[in-house]
């Protein structure tokens, strides 16, 4: 008897226990569109209906006892899932002890039937061609960083710390990033750009707009419209190399012969996938790497410590630039003489009345918002919502305080300690630092970009910018002074990577500054203060390493937290000790009471114990999943599912 064709799928489903490849034949009628790559549909035994897959590799049908189920029906010829694609989704899910469905499903957009219709129907995209001076551009924004090109063209992993200042019609970093994919499209190999948000996204499209033409660049993100995206993951998929620019899903793009994977500021939180399994995109793009053997660059105004432990490790290459560029910062602090409690010092106000004359003024605030926290005016208690306990702000002068979690104005507050009801700023934001600074420079024009005011540019006249932390807009030219404010409030979260994050917040604000421009830190000293004084990110990164490793803290050390129930939390932990018994006494941590029933565990391991963890964790999730389908007579939505998420960044999560 012959040997029937098989198809080993992936099903695209949410549960751990269905995470692995499923064996089906495939019928005579299917032979010809059934390729590996596609979208299928098949049965399901055990929940005794259809589901949709990708078809990951063909096979021979085995003399196994059990007779195979028939592949239902190709869903649609067309090769969403190329196999480097597969393997690295694979592979980071395993790392994370997670699904690689999971993973798919956050890179392979939605099927748009008019949208594919027409792909197949229109002709192969044409080779995009790099103009001469495109690449002379190129060159010259590279020449710099000696052996960058060279490096790149061996698949080299790079970590690199981008000029802070703008350029000709953006930042620095988006032009080197940009010289970089142009210089790899022009050796006939695709690049990828993988940036926070669409701001940065913004000014990596436009320095390569003009450089190269519109059909050699795809734009990757979850902005635009379903038919858009799907046809923009069509293109990726050709045969054809490009330069793709997206956020952080896009460190998957299956972009074809990929020679370079860029990742813009790997410090930024939303860099941190949210979602099941939550792989961070500088872990996938060092899985890609291995996978792909492209190269990898990490470029950034700052160095984090997870980049920096790489360096460390010989991992990853650090090609500093020929004469390093920095600003110039000043620590400002208030002199003798002066109140304590004014917010800006007489030499940043110097320095800002100073700069108007020839340019605008960055002014970088905490939080946004007028009074963003108000507390008792007789004992200095933080001011609570009655209702949710959440904190109460003020949104302009003589307003009604009203609540930041629910919303709830409190007309008739009264404190929880005195009795008090009077209520006292203990905060200023944007708009009440714009209200400030608007009276101490009057006839100025006042522009406030935060949260609530969507500001990308402003124009090179002179005005008073008040942005909050990441919402600072470019100016051609640069800022004529920068002052950077509430950085002792930003150190006084409770984070570990607290202090990193503000270093990084600062040296982003003041790369917007102008050559030789005055950056003025108010009221901050310490280790992170004299890094930015200095410019000397990565030496900070490294001695945070060095305080860190004692303590064991990421991250040192990788971290996995454990939630769920406490039996099935208790249970985890000690297949967790079976299965790793090279764990140390004190790597666990808890477990600690959550919300409702639940408890959280921390399991902190080293590096080379990583996939033996993650597949003991992941085993113990399935387990439990299947523990909870027997249930019988649950009502609906009352079991509880142990989660498993590992490379935590923090442990006070």
């Amino acid at each position: 008897m012959t040997a029937r064709p098989t198809a080993r799928v992936l099903i695209d489903s949410p549960l751990p226990q269905l995470d692995r490849l499923f064996d089906y034949v495939v019928p005579d009628a299917l032979i010809e569109t059934a390729q590996p790559g596609v979208r299928v549909k098949v049965p399901l035994r055990t929940v005794g209906r259809t589901v949709e897959g990708y078809l990951v590799e063909l096979g021979e049908e085995s003399d196994a006892d059990r007779p195979l189920s028939e592949l239902e029906d190709v869903v649609s010829p067309v090769v969403v899932l190329p196999p480097s694609l597969y393997a690295t989704a694979r592979r980071a899910a395993d790392r994370a002890a997670g699904s690689a469905g999971d993973i798919l499903r956050l890179v392979i957009p939605k099927r748009m039937v008019r949208a594919e219709k027409a792909w197949v129907a229109a002709p192969r995209p044409e080779v995009p061609v790099v103009p001469d001076d495109a690449r002379a551009w190129a060159h010259e924004v590279m020449a710099p960083y000696p052996d960058l090109a060279g490096a790149v063209a061996q698949g080299e992993r790079i970590a690199l710390d981008a000029p802070p200042r703008p350029g000709e019609a953006g930042p620095a970093w988006a032009e080197l990033l940009a010289a970089i994919a142009v210089e790899t499209l022009a050796a006939g190999r695709s690049a990828v750009v993988v940036v926070p948000d669409h701001r940065d996204e913004a000014h990596v499209l436009t320095a390569l707009a003009a450089r190269l033409p519109d059909t050699a660049v795809v734009r990757d993100d979850a902005r635009r419209s379903g038919p858009e995206r799907y046809a923009s993951y069509l293109r990726l998929l050709s045969d054809v190399p490009c330069v793709v620019v997206g956020n952080r899903s896009t460190v998957y793009a299956p972009a074809h012969d990929v020679g370079v994977v860029l990742v813009w500021d790997d410090g930024d939180p939303l860099l941190a996938e949210p979602l099941s399994p939550g792989v961070h995109a500088r872990d996938a793009a060092l899985v890609r790497q291995e996978v792909e053997g492209s190269a990898l660059v990490f470029a950034g105004i700052t160095r984090t410590t997870d980049v920096e432990r790489l360096v460390a490790l010989g991992w990853v290459r650090d090609i500093p630039m020929r004469r390093r560029e920095s600003p110039r910062v000043v620590l400002s602090a208030t002199r003798e003489g002066e109140s304590r409690g004014t917010r800006v010092p007489s030499a940043a106000f110097a320095a800002a009345r100073e700069a108007l004359g020839r340019g605008p003024v960055l002014v970088q605030v905490a939080r946004p918002g007028y009074a963003p926290v108000l507390v008792c005016a007789d004992c200095r208690t933080p001011a609570r919502c009655a209702h949710c306990a959440g904190p109460l702000r003020a949104r302009r002068p003589g307003a009604v305080p009203d609540c930041t979690w629910c919303g709830r104005s409190a007309p008739a507050w009264s404190c929880t300690a005195c009795s008090s009801p009077r209520l006292r700023m203990a905060s200023s934001g944007s708009e009440r630092t714009a209200d400030e600074l608007g009276r101490a420079f009057p006839n100025t024009r006042i522009i406030v970009s935060d949260g609530e005011h969507q500001i990308t540019h402003v124009d090179p006249k002179p005005a008073l910018v008040i942005a909050t932390r990441g919402a600072e807009p470019f100016v051609t030219g640069g800022y004529r002074a920068v002052i950077l404010l509430d950085g002792d409030r930003m150190l006084m979260t409770e984070q570990l990577r607290i202090a990193e994050a503000c270093l990084r917040w600062w040296s982003d604000a003041a790369a917007l500054a102008a050559p030789g421009a005055p950056v003025h830190l108010v009221g901050v000293a310490g280790p992170a203060a004299r890094a930015l004084a200095t410019w000397t990110q990565p030496a900070y990164a490294r001695t945070e390493l060095a305080e860190r490793a004692p303590l064991q803290m990421p991250p040192v050390v990788r971290v996995a937290a454990v939630e769920g129930t406490a039996t099935a939390v208790a249970g985890a932990l000690a297949q967790l000790r079976t299965d790793v018994p090279a764990l140390s006494e004190a790597a666990v941590l808890g477990p600690v009471p959550r919300e409702d029933t639940a408890v959280r565990a921390l399991v902190r391991f080293e590096y080379a114990q990583g996939r033996a963890v993650a597949d003991s964790l992941r085993a113990s999730v399935i387990a439990e999943a299947l523990r909870g389908r027997r249930r019988r007579g649950a009502p609906p939505g009352a079991r509880n599912t142990l989660k498993v998420r590992l490379d935590v960044p923090d442990l006070d999560l």
